[in-house]
């Protein structure tokens, strides 16, 4: 295993606070509820479309939703932080070989703001996926871009839909516990890895640091 792909909200940068601000600012004109930090961490073992019947917010306006809350991301990108722990998370992994990419459904130019304002050169390649249920392809298409197999490829995330589209390419997955899914929806895609900290996802991957 050479290459290492990581999702981005939720995985590397602390975002839920300024998706939440995104959504509540948009609640009232589109007829959905708004939500609190409480909310995030009790609805943890819902589906993306059990939260959406919650929150009254119909799937088919999510191409018209995510972008406004993408657009609020960048506007307010010095409000966002990675996680503690992950900057030398990246270093690390950077500094042992691996070559370490993002694929999230958040946009490239969000992501690099960020990459760029927490000052990380680890990060070799970003890529985005057009749809929030659309990794798989994007997953897919870096592996012929670098004529690897799926075994040579790991990807870390926090959502069920992560893992969903992982199994769908064959591609191991790596859960980590501190984003948005809890473990009672990621556990019946059995991933491979499961940890609780950066610390953690090193020493799993590098067991002898």
């Amino acid at each position: 295993m050479k290459y290492i792909l990581f999702d981005f909200d939720g995985t590397l940068a602390d975002s839920a606070h300024l998706h939440m601000q995104a959504w509540n600012a948009l609640a009232e004109r589109y007829k959905f509820k708004p939500v609190t930090m409480e909310d995030l961490h009790l609805t943890r073992h819902l589906t993306i479309q059990q939260r959406a019947r919650l929150y009254n917010f119909p799937m088919h306006k999510l191409p018209v939703i995510l972008p406004k809350i993408y657009q609020h991301f960048k506007d307010n990108v010095g409000d966002v932080k990675l996680f503690e722990g992950i900057k030398g998370m990246l270093d690390t992994l950077a500094n042992q070989g691996f070559v370490v990419g993002i694929v999230s459904s958040n946009a490239k130019e969000n992501i690099e703001l960020l990459l760029k304002q927490e000052q990380i050169g680890s990060v070799s390649q970003v890529l985005s996926s057009s749809k929030i249920f659309g990794k798989d392809a994007v997953i897919k298409k870096f592996m012929e871009q670098h004529n690897i197999t799926p075994d040579q490829v790991l990807y870390v995330g926090d959502e069920v839909r992560d893992i969903i589209a992982c199994n769908k390419v064959a591609v191991p997955f790596m859960w980590v516990s501190w984003g948005l899914d809890g473990y009672e929806l990621i556990e019946k895609e059995n991933p491979k890895y499961v940890v609780h900290t950066p610390a953690e996802l090193i020493n799993t991957l590098i067991p002898k640091l």
